[in-house]
Protein backbone atom coordinates (compact mmCIF):
# COMPACT_ATOMS: atom_id res chain seq x y z
CA UNK A 1 0.00 0.00 0.00
CA UNK A 2 1.34 3.49 -1.20
CA UNK A 3 -0.49 5.34 1.95
CA UNK A 4 1.16 5.14 5.10
CA UNK A 5 -0.19 8.39 6.94
CA UNK A 6 -3.79 10.43 6.92
CA UNK A 7 -1.55 12.86 5.68
CA UNK A 8 -0.61 10.93 2.98
CA UNK A 9 -4.17 9.86 2.22
CA UNK A 10 -5.27 13.62 2.13
CA UNK A 11 -2.65 14.71 -0.14
CA UNK A 12 -3.68 11.94 -2.78
CA UNK A 13 -7.67 13.18 -2.75
CA UNK A 14 -6.32 16.88 -3.31
CA UNK A 15 -4.31 15.08 -6.24
CA UNK A 16 -6.13 12.44 -7.71
CA UNK A 17 -7.06 13.45 -11.39
CA UNK A 18 -10.51 12.68 -12.80
CA UNK A 19 -10.16 11.82 -16.83
CA UNK A 20 -13.61 13.99 -16.92
CA UNK A 21 -11.17 16.91 -16.04
CA UNK A 22 -9.47 16.13 -18.98
CA UNK A 23 -11.97 15.27 -21.55
CA UNK A 24 -13.48 18.81 -20.62
CA UNK A 25 -10.59 20.55 -21.25
CA UNK A 26 -10.48 18.60 -24.37
CA UNK A 27 -13.64 19.36 -25.88
CA UNK A 28 -13.26 22.96 -24.72
CA UNK A 29 -9.66 23.64 -26.65
CA UNK A 30 -11.79 22.11 -29.86
CA UNK A 31 -14.76 24.97 -29.18
CA UNK A 32 -17.44 22.01 -28.41
CA UNK A 33 -19.69 21.60 -25.90
CA UNK A 34 -21.00 19.27 -23.85
CA UNK A 35 -23.91 18.45 -26.37
CA UNK A 36 -21.59 18.99 -29.18
CA UNK A 37 -19.75 15.58 -27.95
CA UNK A 38 -23.02 13.73 -26.55
CA UNK A 39 -24.18 14.39 -30.76
CA UNK A 40 -21.23 13.08 -32.13
CA UNK A 41 -21.24 10.75 -30.22
CA UNK A 42 -24.69 9.54 -30.24
CA UNK A 43 -24.87 9.63 -26.52
CA UNK A 44 -27.26 11.10 -24.09
CA UNK A 45 -26.34 14.31 -22.66
CA UNK A 46 -26.57 12.94 -18.94
CA UNK A 47 -24.43 10.10 -19.61
CA UNK A 48 -21.68 13.08 -20.98
CA UNK A 49 -22.39 14.65 -18.08
CA UNK A 50 -21.75 11.89 -15.74
CA UNK A 51 -17.94 10.90 -16.99
CA UNK A 52 -17.11 14.48 -16.68
CA UNK A 53 -18.11 14.21 -13.34
CA UNK A 54 -16.51 11.04 -12.64
CA UNK A 55 -19.81 9.40 -11.83
CA UNK A 56 -20.12 7.03 -15.14
CA UNK A 57 -16.54 5.07 -15.82
CA UNK A 58 -15.49 5.00 -19.29
CA UNK A 59 -15.90 1.90 -20.56
CA UNK A 60 -14.17 0.37 -23.95
CA UNK A 61 -16.72 0.97 -26.42
CA UNK A 62 -17.00 5.06 -24.89
CA UNK A 63 -12.93 4.95 -25.15
CA UNK A 64 -13.08 4.00 -29.01
CA UNK A 65 -15.88 6.32 -29.31
CA UNK A 66 -13.47 9.20 -28.14
CA UNK A 67 -11.14 7.98 -30.32
CA UNK A 68 -12.83 9.29 -33.34
CA UNK A 69 -14.36 12.01 -32.10
CA UNK A 70 -11.63 14.44 -29.88
CA UNK A 71 -8.54 11.92 -29.82
CA UNK A 72 -5.93 10.57 -28.41
CA UNK A 73 -6.53 7.01 -28.42
CA UNK A 74 -8.98 4.52 -26.74
CA UNK A 75 -5.95 3.51 -24.82
CA UNK A 76 -5.08 6.62 -23.50
CA UNK A 77 -8.71 6.90 -22.14
CA UNK A 78 -8.82 3.52 -20.71
CA UNK A 79 -5.68 3.47 -18.82
CA UNK A 80 -6.42 6.99 -17.41
CA UNK A 81 -9.91 5.67 -15.97
CA UNK A 82 -8.42 2.35 -15.01
CA UNK A 83 -5.77 4.14 -12.79
CA UNK A 84 -8.45 6.94 -11.75
CA UNK A 85 -10.56 4.33 -10.79
CA UNK A 86 -7.69 2.33 -8.76
CA UNK A 87 -6.50 5.65 -6.92
CA UNK A 88 -10.25 5.80 -5.42
CA UNK A 89 -10.00 2.60 -4.32
CA UNK A 90 -6.41 2.71 -2.67
CA UNK A 91 -7.75 5.90 -0.96
CA UNK A 92 -11.35 4.55 0.26
CA UNK A 93 -9.33 1.22 1.45
CA UNK A 94 -6.75 3.20 3.07
CA UNK A 95 -8.88 5.36 5.05
CA UNK A 96 -11.20 2.14 5.80
CA UNK A 97 -8.29 0.63 7.63
CA UNK A 98 -7.40 3.36 9.44
CA UNK A 99 -10.78 3.25 11.22
CA UNK A 100 -10.18 -0.72 11.77
CA UNK A 101 -6.90 0.89 13.65
CA UNK A 102 -7.72 -0.69 17.37
CA UNK A 103 -8.24 -4.48 14.91
CA UNK A 104 -4.18 -3.98 15.14
CA UNK A 105 -4.61 -4.20 19.12
CA UNK A 106 -5.39 -7.79 18.96
CA UNK A 107 -2.28 -9.20 17.27
CA UNK A 108 1.68 -9.57 18.93
CA UNK A 109 2.96 -7.28 16.09
CA UNK A 110 6.49 -6.62 18.35
CA UNK A 111 6.88 -10.44 18.64
CA UNK A 112 5.87 -11.42 15.18
CA UNK A 113 8.33 -8.87 14.08
CA UNK A 114 11.17 -9.85 16.50
CA UNK A 115 10.89 -13.30 15.01
CA UNK A 116 10.76 -11.86 11.54
CA UNK A 117 7.61 -13.08 10.46
CA UNK A 118 6.18 -9.37 9.43
CA UNK A 119 7.89 -6.13 8.92
CA UNK A 120 6.12 -3.19 9.03
CA UNK A 121 6.70 0.82 9.46
CA UNK A 122 5.64 2.77 12.57
CA UNK A 123 2.28 3.55 10.75
CA UNK A 124 -1.24 2.27 11.08
CA UNK A 125 -1.36 1.10 7.29
CA UNK A 126 2.12 -0.63 7.32
CA UNK A 127 0.65 -2.71 10.00
CA UNK A 128 -2.43 -3.32 8.54
CA UNK A 129 -0.60 -4.37 5.20
CA UNK A 130 1.86 -6.78 7.29
CA UNK A 131 -0.80 -8.47 8.91
CA UNK A 132 -3.34 -8.96 6.38
CA UNK A 133 -0.56 -10.27 3.54
CA UNK A 134 0.74 -12.26 6.34
CA UNK A 135 -2.69 -13.37 7.33
CA UNK A 136 -3.44 -13.87 3.57
CA UNK A 137 -6.99 -11.69 3.73
CA UNK A 138 -7.63 -8.83 1.92
CA UNK A 139 -9.26 -7.10 5.05
CA UNK A 140 -10.44 -7.52 8.26
CA UNK A 141 -13.62 -9.06 8.00
CA UNK A 142 -11.78 -11.80 6.34
CA UNK A 143 -10.16 -13.09 9.57
CA UNK A 144 -13.31 -15.08 10.94
CA UNK A 145 -14.51 -16.58 8.03
CA UNK A 146 -11.09 -17.57 7.35
CA UNK A 147 -9.66 -18.96 10.62
CA UNK A 148 -12.41 -19.91 12.91
CA UNK A 149 -12.79 -23.03 10.95
CA UNK A 150 -8.96 -23.83 11.29
CA UNK A 151 -9.77 -23.42 15.17
CA UNK A 152 -12.19 -26.18 14.77
CA UNK A 153 -9.97 -28.53 12.37
CA UNK A 154 -7.02 -28.55 14.26
CA UNK A 155 -6.06 -30.59 17.32
CA UNK A 156 -4.06 -27.96 19.93
CA UNK A 157 -2.13 -29.25 23.07
CA UNK A 158 -2.49 -25.45 25.27
CA UNK A 159 -0.77 -24.81 28.55
CA UNK A 160 -3.89 -24.48 30.86
CA UNK A 161 -2.65 -21.89 33.02
CA UNK A 162 -2.00 -19.38 30.34
CA UNK A 163 -4.43 -16.71 28.48
CA UNK A 164 -5.32 -17.62 24.87
CA UNK A 165 -6.24 -14.91 22.23
CA UNK A 166 -7.32 -16.48 19.20
CA UNK A 167 -5.47 -13.75 16.88
CA UNK A 168 -2.35 -14.34 18.25
CA UNK A 169 -2.94 -18.79 17.67
CA UNK A 170 -3.96 -17.90 14.23
CA UNK A 171 -1.08 -15.82 13.47
CA UNK A 172 0.94 -18.71 15.39
CA UNK A 173 -1.26 -21.80 13.45
CA UNK A 174 -0.82 -18.90 9.83
CA UNK A 175 3.20 -19.17 10.48
CA UNK A 176 2.92 -23.28 10.26
CA UNK A 177 1.16 -23.59 7.46
CA UNK A 178 4.03 -21.22 5.69
CA UNK A 179 6.80 -23.22 7.43
CA UNK A 180 5.15 -26.68 6.58
CA UNK A 181 4.39 -25.70 2.57
CA UNK A 182 7.67 -25.36 2.22
CA UNK A 183 8.72 -29.03 2.42
CA UNK A 184 8.74 -31.30 -0.36
CA UNK A 185 7.68 -35.00 1.09
CA UNK A 186 6.42 -38.56 0.68
CA UNK A 187 3.24 -39.27 0.63
CA UNK A 188 1.53 -40.41 4.38
CA UNK A 189 1.66 -43.62 4.87
CA UNK A 190 -0.04 -44.49 8.17
CA UNK A 191 1.74 -48.11 8.60
CA UNK A 192 5.59 -46.09 7.50
CA UNK A 193 4.73 -43.79 10.29
CA UNK A 194 3.51 -46.55 12.72
CA UNK A 195 7.13 -47.95 12.26
CA UNK A 196 9.03 -45.03 12.28
CA UNK A 197 7.43 -43.83 15.68
CA UNK A 198 9.21 -46.79 17.27
CA UNK A 199 12.74 -45.65 16.07
CA UNK A 200 11.62 -41.94 17.19
CA UNK A 201 10.99 -43.72 20.84
CA UNK A 202 14.32 -44.95 20.71
CA UNK A 203 16.02 -41.18 19.73
CA UNK A 204 13.50 -40.08 22.54
CA UNK A 205 15.26 -42.46 25.19
CA UNK A 206 18.62 -41.59 23.84
CA UNK A 207 18.23 -37.78 22.90
CA UNK A 208 21.59 -37.18 20.77
CA UNK A 209 22.18 -33.39 20.17
CA UNK A 210 20.86 -33.89 16.35
CA UNK A 211 17.27 -35.50 17.52
CA UNK A 212 15.04 -32.84 15.73
CA UNK A 213 16.77 -33.63 12.93
CA UNK A 214 16.54 -37.22 13.20
CA UNK A 215 13.08 -36.66 14.54
CA UNK A 216 11.95 -34.83 11.18
CA UNK A 217 13.58 -37.01 8.86
CA UNK A 218 11.29 -40.40 9.92
CA UNK A 219 8.70 -38.20 9.94
CA UNK A 220 9.15 -37.10 6.57
CA UNK A 221 10.09 -40.48 5.18
CA UNK A 222 6.35 -41.68 6.60
CA UNK A 223 4.70 -38.39 4.96
CA UNK A 224 4.49 -36.32 8.07
CA UNK A 225 5.37 -32.75 8.34
CA UNK A 226 7.08 -31.43 11.19
CA UNK A 227 7.74 -27.90 12.01
CA UNK A 228 8.91 -25.88 14.89
CA UNK A 229 7.31 -22.66 15.25
CA UNK A 230 8.24 -20.27 18.15
CA UNK A 231 5.57 -19.29 20.93
CA UNK A 232 3.82 -15.70 20.56
CA UNK A 233 2.26 -14.26 23.65
CA UNK A 234 -1.20 -15.02 23.80
CA UNK A 235 -0.56 -18.09 22.13
CA UNK A 236 0.03 -20.70 25.22
CA UNK A 237 0.43 -23.67 22.54
CA UNK A 238 2.62 -26.53 23.16
CA UNK A 239 1.58 -28.10 19.74
CA UNK A 240 -0.69 -28.60 17.19
CA UNK A 241 -1.86 -30.97 14.30
CA UNK A 242 -3.72 -30.51 11.25
CA UNK A 243 -4.24 -31.83 7.72
CA UNK A 244 -2.57 -30.20 4.79
CA UNK A 245 -4.90 -31.93 2.35
CA UNK A 246 -3.70 -35.62 2.60
CA UNK A 247 -0.81 -34.36 4.74
CA UNK A 248 -0.53 -34.62 8.55
CA UNK A 249 1.38 -31.87 10.03
CA UNK A 250 2.57 -31.55 13.56
CA UNK A 251 3.14 -28.11 14.83
CA UNK A 252 5.80 -27.40 17.91
CA UNK A 253 6.75 -24.55 19.75
CA UNK A 254 9.17 -26.14 22.29
CA UNK A 255 6.78 -24.15 25.05
CA UNK A 256 9.40 -24.03 28.00
CA UNK A 257 12.15 -25.90 26.21
CA UNK A 258 12.31 -28.62 28.51
CA UNK A 259 13.01 -32.27 27.09
CA UNK A 260 10.33 -34.16 28.51
CA UNK A 261 7.42 -31.74 27.79
CA UNK A 262 8.76 -31.29 24.47
CA UNK A 263 8.65 -35.46 23.66
CA UNK A 264 5.39 -35.69 25.05
CA UNK A 265 4.24 -33.06 22.77
CA UNK A 266 5.43 -34.44 20.02
CA UNK A 267 4.03 -38.06 21.05
CA UNK A 268 0.48 -36.46 21.82
CA UNK A 269 0.48 -34.85 18.18
CA UNK A 270 1.13 -37.76 16.88
CA UNK A 271 -1.66 -39.80 18.71
CA UNK A 272 -4.22 -37.04 17.10
CA UNK A 273 -2.76 -38.26 13.32
CA UNK A 274 -3.39 -42.41 14.22
CA UNK A 275 -6.64 -42.02 15.70
CA UNK A 276 -8.48 -39.03 14.79
CA UNK A 277 -7.92 -38.95 11.18
CA UNK A 278 -7.94 -35.52 9.08
CA UNK A 279 -10.71 -33.40 11.21
CA UNK A 280 -10.57 -33.07 14.54
CA UNK A 281 -12.13 -30.75 16.23
CA UNK A 282 -10.60 -29.96 19.92
CA UNK A 283 -9.02 -26.88 21.46
CA UNK A 284 -8.16 -27.23 24.99
CA UNK A 285 -8.78 -24.49 26.45
CA UNK A 286 -10.95 -22.86 23.92
CA UNK A 287 -14.30 -24.90 23.40
CA UNK A 288 -14.95 -27.60 26.58
CA UNK A 289 -17.35 -30.74 24.90
CA UNK A 290 -17.34 -34.24 25.80
CA UNK A 291 -15.79 -35.59 22.44
CA UNK A 292 -13.23 -32.82 22.69
CA UNK A 293 -12.00 -33.81 26.10
CA UNK A 294 -12.32 -37.42 24.98
CA UNK A 295 -9.95 -37.17 21.95
CA UNK A 296 -7.13 -35.51 24.74
CA UNK A 297 -7.06 -38.07 26.06
CA UNK A 298 -6.86 -40.06 24.08
CA UNK A 299 -3.93 -38.22 22.41
CA UNK A 300 -2.30 -38.46 25.90
CA UNK A 301 -2.33 -42.09 26.23
CA UNK A 302 -0.71 -42.17 22.98
CA UNK A 303 2.16 -40.28 24.14
CA UNK A 304 2.07 -42.13 27.88
CA UNK A 305 2.92 -45.27 25.67
CA UNK A 306 5.76 -43.88 24.04
CA UNK A 307 6.96 -42.31 26.65
CA UNK A 308 6.62 -43.92 29.61
CA UNK A 309 3.30 -46.46 30.41
CA UNK A 310 1.31 -46.22 33.94
CA UNK A 311 2.24 -50.11 34.48
CA UNK A 312 5.65 -48.84 34.50
CA UNK A 313 5.27 -45.56 36.36
CA UNK A 314 3.49 -47.54 39.16
CA UNK A 315 6.39 -49.79 39.15
CA UNK A 316 8.83 -47.44 39.44
CA UNK A 317 7.47 -45.24 42.29
CA UNK A 318 7.29 -48.58 44.44
CA UNK A 319 11.25 -47.74 44.29
CA UNK A 320 11.21 -43.92 45.80
CA UNK A 321 12.57 -42.60 48.04
CA UNK A 322 15.53 -43.29 45.71
CA UNK A 323 19.04 -43.30 47.68
CA UNK A 324 20.82 -41.72 44.95
CA UNK A 325 20.44 -39.74 41.80
CA UNK A 326 22.06 -42.88 39.63
CA UNK A 327 19.67 -44.96 40.71
CA UNK A 328 16.83 -42.51 38.07
CA UNK A 329 18.89 -43.55 35.55
CA UNK A 330 18.77 -47.23 36.33
CA UNK A 331 15.72 -47.13 36.52
CA UNK A 332 15.48 -45.48 33.33
CA UNK A 333 17.52 -48.01 31.52
CA UNK A 334 15.27 -50.94 32.67
CA UNK A 335 12.35 -49.27 31.26
CA UNK A 336 13.18 -48.06 28.17
CA UNK A 337 12.84 -44.87 29.01
CA UNK A 338 14.74 -41.30 29.55
CA UNK A 339 15.03 -40.01 33.61
CA UNK A 340 13.35 -36.86 32.24
CA UNK A 341 10.11 -38.63 31.53
CA UNK A 342 10.43 -40.60 34.66
CA UNK A 343 11.28 -37.33 37.01
CA UNK A 344 8.51 -35.53 34.76
CA UNK A 345 5.98 -37.87 35.78
CA UNK A 346 6.99 -37.85 39.72
CA UNK A 347 7.65 -34.42 40.19
CA UNK A 348 3.95 -33.44 38.11
CA UNK A 349 2.77 -30.24 39.60
CA UNK A 350 5.72 -30.29 42.28
CA UNK A 351 7.69 -27.03 41.84
CA UNK A 352 10.42 -28.73 44.22
CA UNK A 353 10.93 -31.78 42.63
CA UNK A 354 10.87 -29.72 39.02
CA UNK A 355 13.81 -27.89 40.76
CA UNK A 356 15.53 -31.32 41.52
CA UNK A 357 15.30 -32.15 37.91
CA UNK A 358 16.77 -29.06 37.04
CA UNK A 359 19.74 -29.37 39.74
CA UNK A 360 20.33 -32.93 38.85
CA UNK A 361 20.73 -32.94 35.33
CA UNK A 362 17.40 -34.85 34.12
CA UNK A 363 15.71 -32.30 32.60
CA UNK A 364 16.91 -30.77 29.34
CA UNK A 365 16.92 -27.72 27.86
CA UNK A 366 16.25 -27.96 24.22
CA UNK A 367 16.80 -24.88 21.62
CA UNK A 368 15.57 -25.40 18.30
CA UNK A 369 16.29 -22.25 16.84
Amino acid sequence: MKYKTLQDINDAKEVISCPGDTLLETIKAKGLSQSDLALRMGRPLKTINEIIMGKAAITPETAIQLERVIGPSAAFWLSYEKQYRLDLAEIAEAEKLMNEADWLLNFPLLAMRKLQWIDFENSILSKMEAILSFLSISGTEGFEPVYQPKFQYADFRTDSRGFNNKFAIASWLRKGELQALELNIAPYSASTFKENLKKIKSLSVIQPDDFFAQLTMLCNEAGVKVVHTPCLPGATLHGSTHWEKDTPVIQLSNRYKRNDIFWFTFFHEAGHILKHGKKATFIEGLQHNPESIKKEKEADEVAIEYILTNEHEAEIRSYFPLSKPSDLNRLAEKYNTHPAFIMGRIARNDIKLNQIGWTLGFFKKIELG
